[in-house]
C-alpha cells in the first residue's frame, strides 16, 4: 500500500507541477476541469450511493464549469468566493453538530446541490489564485497540507481528547491545535526569512497588507476551515458507508479525499486575496 501511495503521489506531481509552471492555459484548463469533474462525480456518489446518474450529472456540471471559467471571457469571480465562504459558515459547519439529513430525502438532495456549488467555488478559486502565480496558489495549498500533516503528527504524539468521535475517531483536539500552532509558526518564519524568493506567497502578502495580527488571524481561520472541510467529508463517507470517496487515486482514495480540506479554504483564501 505504501508503494502504491508513493507511486500515485509521484505521478500526480509529475503531471501537476509541469502544468502549473508551463504557463500553458489550455493544459491548466484541461487538468482543472478533469479534477473538477472527478470531484463532482464523487460528490453525487456520496450523497446518493449507488446512483447510476452520477456520471451523467458530473459530465453536465463539468461542461458548465469549463465553459464558464475557460471558454468565455470571465467576469468577477468574487461572487463565487463569497457564496463558497457563506455556505461553509452557515450550512456545512453547523452540520457537524446537527447531523446530515437522511439519504433518501429532499433536504439531502438540496444539500448535495449546495456542496456541488461549493466545489464550483473551490475550483473557481483555484483558477483565480493561479492567475496571481503558481507559487501563490501553492503557498495556500501548503498551509492546508502543513496543518494536516502536523495535526497527524501531534495527534499521534499527544492526542487524548477526541475532536469528533462520531465522525472521525482518529482526530484529536491536541492534533488539530498542534497542527495549527506549527502552521502559524511556519507562516511566521516564511514572512521573516522568505526574502524575495517567497515575497509573492500568501502569508507574506497577507502580513504586508494586514500586519502580524491580521496574518496570524487569517492563517488560524484557514486552519480551522481546513479541519471543518475534512470532517464534513468524513461525515458524508460515514453516512454513505464508504471508506473513500472513490478509488480514482490508488492508495489515496478519491479526489475529494485529497481536496476535502481545501474546499472551504480556497474560496476563503481567494476572497482575502482580492483585498491584498
Amino acid at each position: 500500500m505504501l508503494k502504491t501511495r508513493i507511486l500515485t503521489a509521484l505521478v500526480l506531481l509529475a503531471v501537476l507541477l509541469p502544468v502549473l509552471y508551463s504557463n500553458n492555459p489550455t493544459a491548466f484548463a484541461v487538468v482543472a476541469s478533469v479534477f473538477f469533474g472527478a470531484a463532482i462525480w464523487e460528490c453525487f456518489r456520496l450523497f446518493n450511493p449507488g446512483a447510476r446518474s452520477a456520471l451523467a450529472i458530473a459530465g453536465a456540471w463539468t461542461l458548465a464549469f469549463a465553459y464558464a471559467f475557460f471558454m468565455r471571457e470571465q467576469g468577477d469571480p468574487t461572487f463565487w468566493f463569497a457564496i463558497g465562504a457563506l455556505l461553509w459558515a452557515l450550512r456545512f459547519a453547523p452540520t457537524l453538530k446537527l447531523g446530515l439529513p437522511p439519504l433518501a430525502s429532499t433536504p439531502n438532495t438540496l444539500l448535495s446541490l449546495l456542496y456541488a456549488i461549493s466545489l464550483v467555488a473551490c475550483f473557481a478559486a483555484i483558477v483565480m489564485l493561479f492567475q496571481y502565480s503558481a507559487l501563490f496558489l501553492l503557498s495556500v495549498l501548503v498551509i492546508v497540507w502543513s496543518a494536516d500533516i502536523f495535526a497527524y503528527v501531534c495527534g499521534k504524539t499527544f492526542g487524548k481528547n477526541k475532536l469528533a468521535p462520531s465522525i472521525s475517531p482518529g482526530k484529536s483536539w491536541e492534533g488539530a491545535i498542534g497542527g495549527g500552532i506549527v502552521t502559524l509558526l511556519l507562516a511566521s518564519l516564511t514572512v521573516v526569512f522568505g526574502g524575495e524568493l517567497l515575497a509573492n506567497t500568501f502569508a507574506v502578502r497577507v502580513q504586508a497588507s494586514f500586519g502580524w495580527l491580521g496574518m496570524l488571524a487569517v492563517i488560524a481561520l484557514i486552519v480551522v476551515a481546513s479541519v471543518v472541510g475534512d470532517l464534513f467529508e468524513s461525515q458524508l463517507k460515514r453516512r454513505a458507508g464508504m471508506k473513500d470517496s472513490s478509488n480514482l487515486l490508488p492508495g489515496h482514495g478519491g479526489v475529494l479525499d485529497r481536496i476535502d480540506a481545501l474546499v472551504p479554504v480556497l474560496p476563503l483564501a481567494a476572497l482575502i486575496a482580492t483585498r491584498l
